[in-house]
């Protein structure tokens, strides 16, 4: 387990002021990693079972936000947090992992090569537990606020109803802190919780565009030129490429399908889905059906549609 350890104490030089700041704090942070890494950064969080859109999804903003030199935050759990510090990581930025049990207890237990690499790429893994106990019932839920209270603001990619994401976003608004959300299907159950939020007053996210002009705002100070920009790939696309990926980033969908809604035949189908998938433009799921990857958008001039995910 790599890591040299540190404890922060409430009032004392080098606790996270932004975490001061917020609703009960806690009174001794324990740590392994850089303590310089718990400077405000971006909460990303979402659901545990998470479907191919919230990990898209935050495989696609957490890239971003590390992009820019802002640092991801996160819980360390399976699904969108674990994706959000590999994809913050992929990108050379710094991420933090809080814990629901000591910062020295690997949890869930595969994700040990995940926190060593956090540690070593300069962030941290994170609690208020002592060193060495174990999980324990209430403990995930309290850390949440732990999460929020590190962030200028949580980003939301995905939740169900029940989900305990709601308790990282009740203790970002009591900190005072902005909730945003990425919007997801109203038939889908793992979005009900998402599209509640929306209801209720969250921030939409709703694009990259969203997204940067968001970053500017909370993080003035960005690294903008490593904010991607688009390069191009729509005047390189054939006609067809850009039907196809405007119908597969609304839904992703089986080779039989997408050849009775383009009206092509199924030769001509599976030809233009190979090409597309060889070119990293479509992406074909367990089940078999064709989707797009996040990453930029497509589409005609002027009725540019945002990329699905995978």
């Amino acid at each position: 387990m790599k890591g040299e350890r540190f404890e922060l104490r409430l009032g004392e030089k080098g606790y996270p002021s932004q975490l001061a700041e917020s609703m009960d704090a806690p009174a001794v942070l324990y740590g392994r990693g850089s303590a310089s890494a718990l400077e405000p950064g971006l909460a990303i969080v979402g659901a545990r079972r998470a479907t191919p859109y919230g990990l898209g999804c935050t495989r696609l903003f957490a890239g971003r936000a590390a992009a820019s030199g802002v640092t991801v935050i996160s819980g360390g759990a399976i699904g969108c947090d674990q994706a959000a510090a590999r994809a913050a990581l992929e990108e050379g930025g710094r991420t933090v992992a809080v814990m629901g049990c000591g910062a020295d207890v690997v949890y869930p237990r595969d994700a040990d090569a995940l926190f060593d690499q956090i540690v070593d790429a300069g962030g941290c893994v994170v609690s208020e537990i002592p060193w060495g106990i174990s999980p324990r019932k209430g403990m995930f839920v309290r850390r949440n606020r732990i999460i929020a209270g590190l962030a200028r603001a949580t980003l939301i990619v995905e939740a169900g109803l029940p989900s305990g994401t709601f308790s990282t976003a009740d203790a970002a608004l009591e900190a005072g802190r902005e909730v945003l959300v990425v919007p997801g299907s109203i038939i889908s159950p793992e979005s009900h919780g998402s599209n509640r939020l929306l209801m209720q007053g969250a921030y939409p996210i709703i694009d990259l565009e969203t997204f940067d002009a968001v970053l500017a705002s909370l993080f003035p100070i960005l690294r903008s030129e490593e904010i991607c920009q688009e390069d191009g790939e729509e005047a390189r696309l054939s006609q067809e490429q850009k039907v196809l990926l405007r119908m597969l980033a609304a839904a992703p969908m089986h080779a039989e399908r997408v050849s009775r809604e383009m009206q092509l035949d199924a030769s001509h189908t599976v030809l233009l889905l190979a090409e597309s998938e060889a070119a990293g433009l479509v992406v074909r799921y367990r089940d078999g059906r064709y989707g797009v990857p996040v990453r930029k958008k497509v589409g005609d001039s002027g009725s540019g549609v945002a990329r699905g995910v995978v």
